[in-house]
């Protein structure tokens, strides 16, 4: 797949996808949007891929949306780009597959609600995080008003989303935004190994347990445990269950196909 703001590959298993705008720090623009879709359907697309890491570069992640196209916007305007940001974000939310975002540097505004729509967050030491759309006299357009206060708790968003303050990785890491803080050189090695740990697993169950824990996030308590247990008894015609329950009984590791 050739694309001028993004590197797509797939290795053993696993498609990475690394924003590619050093110049303007990986801001995001309609044509990383529009890019980052189409790599999001080459991996909705091919069964061979178990999971997904999203990185930048050293110095950012994502470091905002290019403010330029959004300086002169009116209501209309501001409506389409952000209706377009929002579904690719949710088309990112909703990928049958684990997804990782490798934070190193800046993940800021738009950088930062991409990291939100994955399953899993590691930074190294330098990363700063953040939503500062506040200072701009706007707010976050692309989910983070609502995925920061659900990860991190109301009073810890809260600050982050009225003042527009910036936070390091360690703190990060003790408000629960990312889940490990690694040195700079190591950051992709360690995306790498929690990828090929998420790959081992069986994906249909995966994909599955996914599914259940988004829905009761947004429609609420009991309509996400009928969707768990409707997943779970689906579950049990699949392969893959035979396997893992035939491999726990015969002590031996499991071989999970997909199927």
């Amino acid at each position: 797949m050739e694309l001028e703001t993004i590197r797509f590959e797939v290795r053993d298993g696993i498609a990475w996808i690394r924003f590619h705008r050093p110049e303007k720090l990986n801001a995001m623009n309609s044509q990383v949007l529009a890019e980052l879709e189409q790599a999001l359907a080459s991996c909705e697309g091919e069964e061979s891929i178990r999971s997904v890491v999203l990185a930048g570069n050293e110095k950012a992640f994502i470091a905002g949306a290019d403010i330029g196209p959004y300086a002169k916007a009116d209501v209309n305007q501001a409506l389409q780009m952000g209706t377009f940001t929002m579904n690719v974000q949710e088309r990112l939310a909703d990928l049958p597959r684990p997804t990782i975002a490798a934070i190193s540097g800046f993940a800021l505004g738009g950088g930062l609600e991409i990291a939100l729509c994955c399953d899993f967050r590691l930074a190294a030491e330098n990363a700063v995080l953040g939503l500062p759309e506040i200072t701009l006299g706007i707010i976050p357009g692309g989910g983070g008003t609502q995925r920061l206060p659900r990860l991190i708790g109301l009073g810890p968003a809260t600050e982050m989303l009225f003042l527009g303050t910036t936070i390091k990785a360690d703190r990060a890491l003790a408000l629960g935004l990312v889940s490990g803080v690694y040195p700079q050189d190591q950051l992709a090695s360690e995306a790498e190994k929690l990828a090929k740990r998420l790959a081992k697993l069986p994906p249909v169950a995966l994909k599955a347990c996914k599914t259940s824990m988004r829905t009761g996030l947004s429609a609420g308590l009991k309509e996400g445990l009928r969707t768990e247990l409707a997943a779970f008894s689906m579950l049990f015609g699949t392969l893959d269950q035979k396997e893992g329950m035939a491999a726990f009984l015969e002590k031996r590791k499991a071989q999970f196909i997909g199927k």
